[in-house]
């Protein structure tokens, strides 16, 4: 299998959004891949890599370090500017079955969309928390200067007002970011999300990369305790 090479992967980005990145040599090799592409960016706990494993006392949460589903979102969209890509090397698939990594296009998610669902999604300036105090208030779908399409969105958010929700979380609908229209909105997402969501069991020793400003993704839950993936936030 040939060597896989930067300016071949941006190219694949570009077009489709993600890609699987096969022929690595380890870790290492993904890391200088993914540094030739951009900018590691350090994530919630400051480190510029984050180990996707189940820990105890997560269950309760959907959150990357349980084994629950987690539904539609791009990641950090209360960082400016949100990463422009997401990287997954697995170390450790799932065996049981579950544990997929789901991508839906944002391009396909409009198109998808009824006019007044879109005019949610485009119009009304969400104030998505970020790290200490910070927010990034802008609509959920916008366009910077240059005219490249931006998204950000968590289903979590807009439906229980925290981005690792508690799974039996039932916040009062005034205290929702879009109230009871954003949340409606967030389920029609999670059921278009559902019907034609792309769905990736990453092999092991192998990268996952998509445009984080461009795709939605999820997770489906899984039983196997050994799973491990790392993850990765880059820049531009």
């Amino acid at each position: 299998m040939p060597m896989p090479r930067a300016e071949n992967v941006r190219a694949v980005l570009e077009a489709d959004g993600h890609t699987v990145v096969h022929g690595l040599s380890g870790q290492r090799h993904a890391i200088e891949l993914l540094q030739d592409i951009g900018r590691f960016v350090p994530q919630y706990t400051g480190t510029v890599e984050h180990e996707v494993v189940h820990r105890p006392g997560n269950d309760g949460r959907a959150y990357s370090q349980s084994r629950n589903t987690i539904r539609a979102h791009t990641e950090a969209p209360g960082w400016d500017p949100s990463p422009r890509h997401l990287a997954l090397y697995c170390h450790r698939q799932a065996r049981c079955g579950g544990g997929h990594t789901d991508l839906l296009d944002g391009r396909l998610l409009e198109k998808l969309l009824g006019p007044a669902e879109h005019a949610l999604l485009t119009g009304p300036r969400l104030a998505f928390p970020g790290p200490g105090d910070g927010t990034v208030t802008v609509p959920m779908l916008y366009e910077e200067a240059t005219g490249r399409p931006v998204l950000r969105f968590s289903y979590n958010l807009l439906t229980a007002a925290d981005y690792d929700a508690a799974l039996d979380a039932a916040p009062d609908p005034e205290l929702l970011p879009l109230g009871l229209a954003g949340a409606a909105l967030a389920r029609r997402v999670g059921e278009l999300f559902d019907q034609y969501r792309t769905r990736i069991l990453v092999p092991d020793g192998c990268l996952l990369i998509w445009d984080n400003q461009r795709m939605l993704h999820a997770r489906s839950a899984y039983e196997d305790a050994e799973r491990h993936l790392t993850r990765y936030w880059i820049a531009a």
